[in-house]
């Protein structure tokens, strides 16, 4: 018997489900930040949420807004990976009920309802812990290791610890865990699993196109990633500065050296190229954690402020989350695999937004410039939201089935 789920081309595949709700999470978030800036600007302030506003942007970006993507991604990949049968339908709702209705809730929120908060912090974590056993189980069934699969898993699970620990903050713990949070997210959830994803994904997809190209992904490679990024978190949260300088700067190697075997020589179609462009930027970040560091280490704490890690989530989580979303969904869809229009307005507008946020604190009156920029991101990405959130509720152009 036909039901709901199997009329509705959005539940075919987790990606068009967990994607569309990353592309309603992302612009709901973006909007009421953009309007809160703007208000305070204007002198006309929205409500004021349970948790000041800056940490629920934070706790927007990192917690609900990149993981839905994350897991629409992981939740396809990990059965191909493994050579698994796809998941069932029940469980990737599940999972994208948890996200969505946490969004909800925390829209409420941040309109003045203070229920809203608890309940938008229960909602994203019921789900995201069932998206972890969901992919738990999965490990566990596979006869090898996939170490990739293992390391974007461990990921998730320092993101769901960053969750309770930004859930502590917000019940009146110590301030302290709502800090935890932040640096759980960068570190522990988000640099880790982009950098797995790349590491793995990006010179495949090279391989596949440019001829003479010779892949290198040592599994080493993963242990060291993880290594760097633990010590960054122990020297951040242990306040030992110099063992966050040395994490830093085994990042920005890492960084360079990575981009440098993996950027394919000779020509390579744009649909490519992007995800090293967008790539780039990792690097570029490290060495301003690096300079902060060693302002830091020089008595000059807090120089730089927010930019490096703005540099992270925009310039580098913003660009490769723009390349790799039309990348799959171009090619998910039936569709040409292509940059379009929207998408190229996409990449390149976060660029400018992403410099405008470093460049922010060099400018008279910083949080003006914070507004454009927020302005900005929305006004850059919403026809690419638009044009994604159509493409999940249609059927295949090519005429096949997810």
């Amino acid at each position: 018997m036909e039901t709901f789920t199997t009329r509705v081309q959005l539940f075919n595949a987790p990606h068009r489900l967990l994607f569309f709700i990353g592309v309603c999470n992302l612009g709901l978030a973006m909007a009421w930040w953009a309007l809160w800036l703007a208000g305070l600007q204007l002198g006309s302030p929205l409500p004021v949420p349970a948790v000041p506003p800056a940490w629920l942007h934070g706790l927007w970006m990192q917690y609900l807004v990149l993981p839905s993507f994350i897991f629409g991604f992981l939740l396809t990949v990990f059965p191909r990976w493994m050579g698994l049968p796809a998941l069932p339908r029940w469980q990737y709702a599940g999972v994208g009920s948890g996200l969505f209705g946490a969004q909800i809730a925390l829209l409420t929120a941040s309109s003045g309802w203070q229920p809203g908060m608890w309940l938008a912090l229960l909602l994203a974590a019921l789900g995201w812990a069932f998206g972890l056993v969901v992919l738990g189980r999965l490990l566990l069934q596979e006869k090898g290791r996939t170490w990739h699969a293992w390391s974007c898993w461990s990921g998730l699970l320092m993101g769901w610890i960053g969750l309770l620990g930004f859930a502590a903050a917000a019940t009146g713990a110590d301030i302290r865990w709502q800090a935890l949070s932040v640096s759980l997210g960068t570190f522990g959830l988000l640099l880790p699993i982009y950098a797995s994803v790349a590491h793995r994904m990006f010179p495949f997809f090279a391989g596949n196109v440019v001829p003479g190209y010779q892949a290198w992904r040592p599994p080493q490679w993963l242990a060291i990633l993880w290594g760097l990024c633990l010590l960054h978190l122990a020297g951040e949260q242990l306040q030992q500065p110099l063992a966050t300088l040395l994490a830093d700067a085994g990042l920005l190697l890492l960084s360079l050296y990575s981009l440098w075997r993996w950027w394919p020589r000779g020509p390579k179609p744009p649909l490519l190229s992007v995800l090293f462009y967008g790539l780039a930027w990792w690097p570029l970040a490290m060495l301003l954690y690096l300079l902060q560091d060693i302002a830091a280490l020089a008595g000059h704490t807090g120089w730089l402020e927010r930019a490096p890690l703005h540099a992270l989530v925009i310039g580098l989580f913003g660009s490769l989350l723009v390349a790799m979303v039309t990348r799959v969904t171009q090619g998910h869809s039936g569709r040409a695999l292509e940059m379009p229009v929207v998408a190229w307005i996409a990449l390149l507008g976060l660029q400018l937004v992403a410099l405008l946020r470093i460049l922010a604190l060099l400018l008279d009156d910083p949080w003006r410039w914070h507004a454009v920029a927020a302005a900005g991101w929305l006004l850059v990405l919403a026809p690419w939201l638009l044009r994604l959130g159509w493409i999940y509720w249609r059927p295949r152009a090519d005429g096949k089935r997810d």
